[in-house]
């Protein structure tokens, strides 16, 4: 039984999403995200200007007339959402930490696939893969997938990429649509990456905080790493706070001329600002492209 205040949190994300998912999204989901590829439909006479390599030579043995085969797009794709749980994600000095965030861009991503047919997959991982929810359609699939995230607790609290992407190469055998939503604080994750987008439409969707980016001037502060535990003590007035800003703004470069160079598109949203806005900017920035 689900305590009354994740229902409630549950329950909110489900109205905020799914209306956004079907008022914004799922034109522009489907038109961007087409199927995997054609399968046939069946079989009608020849016509003059049909392609003859069309030609179903067995049917056309068979009635004694020739008969060409009719294909149509298989529509139904799988969209696999994998979703960061290390301990950065618990992080967030505004509405809501990462995790929080990442659990609403999963949803509303989930709603706009089954709205289209499609069927939602889940992978939770730290540096590990913690949990597996295999594809499936429908509503009450889809909560179960934001159920997952909401409440999920993870045994670590590292971070590694590519085991995400290794294992969604093992369990994911056509071609899906992977969103990879993590705030990419990792290394070492390139080369998994680039072996992903071979197969798979990869979109990685980047979750940040603005503490991240820029610390504010309040004096010595003892920091935690989420992950490794480590204390530091910094003083946000010297010079080391730009350097700190520096440093996280040449990452975030780096981390986007690699998405770049392996032409994989990508979101960035933040716990400070509405995530549908950049969301519906990557949706028409693609079919703008897709339909020039």
């Amino acid at each position: 039984m689900l305590p009354k205040e994740l229902i409630k949190k549950l329950r909110r994300i489900e109205i905020l999403t799914a209306r956004a998912a079907n008022a914004q999204l799922a034109g522009a989901y489907h038109s961007v995200f087409k199927g995997i590829g054609i399968a046939f439909s069946e079989v009608r006479q020849y016509q003059p200007g049909d392609d003859v390599r069309l030609i179903d030579w067995n049917v056309t043995a068979r009635m004694r007339d020739a008969y060409v085969k009719l294909f149509v797009e298989e529509r139904e794709m799988t969209v696999m959402l994998l979703v960061d749980a290390s301990g950065s994600g618990l992080f967030g000095t505004r509405e809501q930490p990462k995790r929080d965030l990442a659990a609403e861009v999963a949803a509303l991503l989930a709603f706009s696939a089954i709205k289209n047919n499609d069927r939602v997959g889940l992978i939770i991982f730290t540096d590990q893969v913690e949990r597996f929810v295999p594809p499936k359609k429908g509503k009450k699939h889809v909560l179960r997938v934001i159920t997952e995230i909401l409440t999920f607790e993870p045994r670590s609290r590292g971070t590694d990429l590519a085991v995400a992407m290794e294992f969604l190469g093992r369990v994911a055998r056509r071609r899906s649509v992977a969103f990879l939503v993590s705030d990419f604080l990792a290394s070492r994750y390139e080369q998994a990456l680039k072996i992903a987008q071979r197969r798979h439409d990869v979109v990685p969707i980047t979750l940040t905080d603005p503490m991240e980016e820029q610390l504010p001037r309040v004096g010595f502060v003892l920091f935690e790493d989420a992950e490794t535990g480590e204390l530091v003590e910094f003083d946000t007035f010297g010079s080391g706070r730009h350097r700190y800003a520096e440093r996280v703004r040449r990452a975030k470069q780096e981390r986007e001329q690699l998405f770049r160079r392996l032409k994989l598109d990508f979101v960035n949203v933040r716990t400070d600002a509405p995530y549908l806005q950049p969301l519906v900017a990557f949706f028409r920035a693609r079919e703008r492209r897709l339909h020039r």
